[in-house]
């Protein structure tokens, strides 16, 4: 996934109210941007950390700014949760994923479970239809250990049992979550900060659902999928 216009650098003046973060340009304008992540983005949202910012000629937009990256711990981080979805399409249109290859097609926001969507659909007429969910991860606090999630997330907890659901019901479900940082070596479930989540995962995976972590490798002007990574229970 490439950015389509070259990432304006700055500094992170304040992240706040989940979706503004006001950055200090290099070239001394102070702007506030759309911070597209719902999540507490722990040891992501220091003010002074290095960031850089997209920037919409969309005039429907209030916001013309987006926080993309931020470098902390010495290397760039994703923060932008729109893009694992993204980089995941392009992804399985290249046959990146050696568990995911085979299918026909790759339909996206179809209606399952209880009044949601999966990201993605995978379909082909000689096997089960595979549905997938994605994850953004980008949580390191120890070693090269990634983690997810950074706060209570009910939400991805409900998701683990649809996709548990589908599995009871002959289909195949993958969880698959992008890590959008480049220092991490293995995955795990965030049990301090989400301990039902993290025992949601371990009992989706007993019961079929496979779980899968791939990292990412990340500059200013694209960000792409990289290697699987192995999660550690």
């Amino acid at each position: 996934m490439d950015f389509p216009s070259p990432l304006a650098r700055g500094t992170l003046v304040a992240r706040y109210k989940r979706f503004f973060a006001d950055v200090a340009l290099d070239d001394g304008r102070e702007i506030t941007a759309h911070c597209p992540n719902p999540g507490a983005m722990l040891g992501l949202s220091t003010p002074g950390l290095r960031a850089w910012v997209s920037r919409s000629d969309d005039p429907k937009r209030k916001l013309p700014w987006t926080l993309e990256l931020v470098e902390a711990d010495g290397g760039l981080v994703g923060v932008n949760t729109m893009h694992p979805n993204r980089l995941v399409a392009e992804a399985l249109a290249a046959d990146h994923f050696p568990e995911l290859t085979g299918y026909a097609t790759h339909r996206r926001e179809v209606r399952y479970g209880a009044n949601s969507r999966v990201d993605f659909l995978l379909e082909a007429p000689d096997r089960a239809a595979c549905w997938l969910e994605v994850k953004n991860c980008h949580l390191r606090r120890t070693g090269t250990l990634a983690e997810f999630p950074d706060c209570v997330a009910a939400r991805s907890l409900k998701h683990l049992k649809e996709l548990t659901a589908m599995v009871e019901a002959g289909q195949r479900a993958v969880m698959l979550f992008v890590i959008q940082r480049t220092d991490c070596d293995a995955f795990s479930a965030c049990a301090e900060l989400d301990p039902a989540y993290a025992r949601g995962l371990t009992d989706a995976a007993a019961k079929g659902v496979e779980v899968l972590a791939y990292a990412c490798e990340i500059t200013t002007e694209a960000v792409r999928m990289a290697a699987p990574i192995p999660w550690t229970r």
